[in-house]
């Protein structure tokens, strides 16, 4: 399809500014036709004030038309087909069977919040019925549900281009908590944006939904950004990126006459800790799987296992080996863009510039013929030093990752203590590690969203019990998860009616319960209509 350079707002095209971003091919070095503009004050203006309109008369939708709107996105972007793919590809220098899944991931998330939103129940309704003989206080007739927030602003991601990007999981869960979309286009993939953007506005015109419900912003420069967080008309943000960025999003918008929130998610070590059980028994199955975590996606993943802690000894001296070992066999991987190479390099030249640190392993062969590329290595350091060297609790993304050496049990509770918020930590242990080391799993739930056991924390179940986020700074609210059904309650806020009579009250909350969803009624849980 042919690709405009343009922004999409509220269904019309729009180019104010002089086209100044490219996307660049990682593999070959090109710039990429054609070329987008930053969005001026005054597009920005128009896509939050068609937002702020639309949200009214989606709120008047019912939940069967927004399931079918979401689902209506899903088969369109799979009707563009190759064309998607291979701009996809063309824009990251990931391989076509990561792009394949990626879209097919970012389709059956949609389809899954679809389902979410036809059934009805995440609106979490509460009825409790009026008592009016109660003594000593009569009680009222109180009910509650959630309702949508209103307009969010969506950050497309650099290393998801469709599944955490434009139609991604913030975009989906906005829509499906009956929120409209501006979102702002990762400046590293524009036209994967666009043909994503273009399947969107499509859907909006087919259902019959208002030109407001989306727009596509372009933008490199962070006033852009920032301009578009401070709008009055935004009142919510979803954020996938670096700290830097997501803590000037959150601080703008905190600064803001009406302060609204930002749910962003902001990176993280991902901790792996291999008990000496387990690293007896499995050392070398370990060692390969972590090395296999580390460099898919070419280390360039949220949950990344950067930093490995184990307890010094004969099993993690043959733990290290392996380590080694299968770090040597991995070769050169291509990186998404030149920020992300800049910031490997500068975090392993500070890691290697670290007295105490050095290079355990790393990868062989010539430098892949890609333009921007890197070598997986692990390093290794005592744990003294990393409990000292802040530096290197830091992120650094890519292909990479920190093994600890702990001199004893109560030297790796203390780098575990250390530790700051972080998506994921995963234990390898047998049975009686476990029970060996049953503090240490108290420590790590204070730290993180999800821990795993003798798994590898990159493959993010898109489910509804996932939770994908954590303390900070793995994201701006420990409380919110950017993957899975409830991704969709940042998106919403409580509405509760006291003493309403029941033609005006939501059709959720009336004792008919026509829409047979599960409700809360006197403390007990039914989908029974109130006789």
């Amino acid at each position: 399809m042919l690709l405009h350079g343009h922004h999409l707002i509220a269904g019309h095209r729009s180019r104010e500014g002089e086209a100044t971003i490219r996307a660049f091919d990682p593999v070959n070095g090109e710039s990429l036709e054609p070329a987008w503009a930053q969005a001026t004050r005054g597009e920005i203006d128009r896509a939050a004030r068609a937002a702020e309109s639309a949200a009214v008369e989606m709120g008047r939708m019912g939940p069967e038309r927004r399931a079918e709107f979401i689902e209506r996105i899903a088969e369109l972007i799979e009707e563009r087909g190759s064309v998607l793919i291979e701009r996809v590809m063309a824009e990251t220098g990931l391989p076509e069977g990561r792009v394949t899944g990626e879209r097919a991931r970012t389709t059956a998330q949609l389809r899954l919040f679809a389902s979410v939103v036809r059934d009805g129940s995440w609106v979490d309704a509460r009825i409790d019925r009026a008592l009016p003989s109660r003594k000593p206080i009569p009680r009222p007739d109180i009910r509650r549900m959630l309702t949508a927030l209103g307009p969010v602003a969506v950050f497309g991601a650099s290393n998801f281009p469709l599944a955490f990007s434009v139609a991604g999981g913030d975009t989906a869960s906005a829509f499906a908590a009956g929120c409209p979309v501006v979102c702002k286009a990762h400046p590293s993939h524009p036209g994967t944006s666009e043909i994503v953007a273009d399947a969107i506005a499509e859907a909006v015109r087919s259902c019959g939904f208002p030109d407001g419900t989306f727009s596509l912003l372009h933008g490199a420069a962070p006033s852009v950004s920032i301009d578009l967080v401070t709008h009055p008309s935004i009142r919510a943000v979803g954020f996938t990126g670096s700290l830097q960025a997501g803590r000037a999003l959150f601080d703008a918008a905190a600064g803001r006459p009406d302060p609204i929130p930002v749910f962003a998610e902001m990176g993280s070590v991902n901790p792996v800790i291999v008990l000496p059980g387990a690293a007896r028994d499995r050392g070398e199955a370990i060692a390969a799987g972590l090395v296999a975590s580390i460099v898919l996606g070419s280390g360039q993943f949220c949950t990344n296992p950067g930093l490995v802690i184990g307890v010094a000894g004969e099993e993690l001296n043959d733990f290290a080996g392996h380590l080694r070992d299968a770090v040597s066999r991995t070769t050169p991987q291509v990186l998404l863009n030149t920020g992300i190479r800049a910031g490997f390099e500068r975090g392993t030249g500070e890691w290697a510039a670290t007295a105490g640190v050095r290079v355990l392993g790393s990868g062989h062969g010539q430098e892949a013929s890609a333009a921007v590329s890197a070598r997986p290595a692990v390093f290794v350091t005592e744990a003294d030093v990393f409990i000292e060297r802040r530096h290197l609790h830091a992120e650094v993304f890519g292909p990479v990752s920190l093994l600890v050496q702990a001199a004893n049990r109560e030297q790796l509770l203390a780098s575990a203590q250390v530790l700051e918020g972080n998506l994921t930590a995963t234990l390898h242990a047998t049975d009686q590690d476990l029970a060996d080391y049953g503090d240490l799993v108290e420590v790590l739930q204070r730290k993180v969203g999800r821990l795993i056991l003798n798994g590898f924390p990159t493959g993010v179940e898109v489910c509804p019990s996932m939770h994908h986020g954590g303390p900070w700074p793995a994201t701006t609210d420990a409380r919110s998860t950017s993957v899975g059904t409830a991704a969709m309650l940042r998106f919403a806020r409580p509405i509760c009616y006291q003493d309403f009579p029941e033609t005006s009250l939501p059709a959720e909350l009336r004792n008919a319960n026509p829409k047979g969803i599960w409700r809360m009624v006197d403390g007990r849980m039914t989908r029974d209509a109130i006789r």
